[in-house]
């Protein structure tokens, strides 16, 4: 009572200051709302269903199989730490209550690691009811992968590409299914550099990054071009702007003075649980069965940048990024 009292007698003596203050906190919290975006309502159930995520041992994928595994799927975690995906996988049986969630090796930056997974997949799962290409890589130095392709391209593209098509058949045969690809706003900067997929002529971190995510955008829209008619749909998606371990590469490179400015920012930024709800949404919503190819933000579809709607580039990608793998 006391204090109820202090307080009435602080706003009574300081109605300037108190306004203030009040206005700053529901800008704050508008802004927080604003920024944590869409939300999936979905109410569907997945029992008897099987979904397998790359990288879901942290972050967005995590999140995702949290929320897939509640809704009774059977959850595969394809990681490349097993340790962690492990440690993962035990708390998400915990949080969701399903005890059905596995974990399988796999490093993006292994072509052969892919064909191991895929081959795995293919011998002991009778059901692959969705595919969520999550794993990926962002503004890392100029590393190559195991088989000499450009890191960020190597893992964001060309090995979800890879375990995309070894899995086809059995996501045909598990009619409706689903594959989303977790894509970026960074897409609409990007540009396929055909001449110099690996670039090597001129390499910067954020330019090889764009370059991916514009190339997962390009391959979903190929990729429902060429499963018309099957029953397979395909949803490339941009997850928001999340505070998850994804920017562990420049976040050490940023000047001090950067990062003192934006630390205070990151409260802002989407949970992993707020960055997840568009993956979930692709992944389960009844609205979109009939939609394929499409591009959402915020749990809605979103026209993509233009290059990511050139279907000339994207069945050229297709064509390089099947050579390149050995498809």
């Amino acid at each position: 009572m006391q204090n109820l009292v202090a307080i009435k007698n602080f706003v009574a003596q300081h109605p300037i200051s108190t306004a203030l203050v009040t206005l700053t906190g529901v800008g704050f919290i508008a802004m927080k709302k604003w920024m944590a975006g869409g939300v999936c309502h979905s109410k569907a159930r997945l029992d008897g269903k099987t979904v397998l995520i790359t990288g879901a041992n942290t972050g967005i994928g995590k999140e995702t199989a949290v929320d897939l595994a509640s809704r009774g799927a059977r959850v595969i975690l394809a990681c490349r730490d097993m340790d962690r995906a492990n440690k993962a996988a035990e708390v998400i049986r915990k949080s969701s209550g399903n005890g059905n969630v596995i974990v399988k090796m796999l490093d993006l930056a292994s072509l052969q690691s892919v064909r191991e997974l895929a081959k795995d997949i293919l011998a002991s799962e009778e059901r692959l009811d969705v595919l969520i290409n999550n794993a990926g890589v962002m503004s890392c130095p100029k590393w190559q992968t195991e088989d000499g392709f450009e890191m960020q391209f190597g893992v964001n593209h060309l090995g979800h590409f890879l375990l995309t098509n070894l899995l086809l058949d059995l996501l045909k045969k598990t009619t409706p299914s689903r594959i989303v690809n977790v894509s970026s706003l960074a897409h609409e900067k990007g540009k396929i550099n055909f001449d110099d997929i690996n670039l090597d002529k001129e390499y910067t971190p954020w330019t090889s990054y764009r370059q991916s995510k514009l190339a997962n955008v390009l391959f979903t829209r190929e990729l429902a071009l060429r499963l018309q008619g099957t029953g397979v749909t395909t949803y490339s998606l941009h997850p928001g702007v999340i505070r998850t371990e994804l920017g562990r590469h420049f976040w050490p490179e940023m000047p001090l003075w950067k990062r003192l400015v934006y630390k205070p920012l990151m409260i802002l930024l989407k949970s992993p649980t707020e960055g997840a709800q568009t993956t979930i949404h692709c992944a389960v919503d009844e609205s979109l069965q009939n939609q394929s190819g499409l591009y959402y933000s915020d749990c809605s579809p979103k026209p993509a940048a233009p290059r990511g709607q050139d279907d000339e580039a994207a069945k050229k990608l297709w064509d390089l990024s099947a050579s390149m793998v050995g498809l």
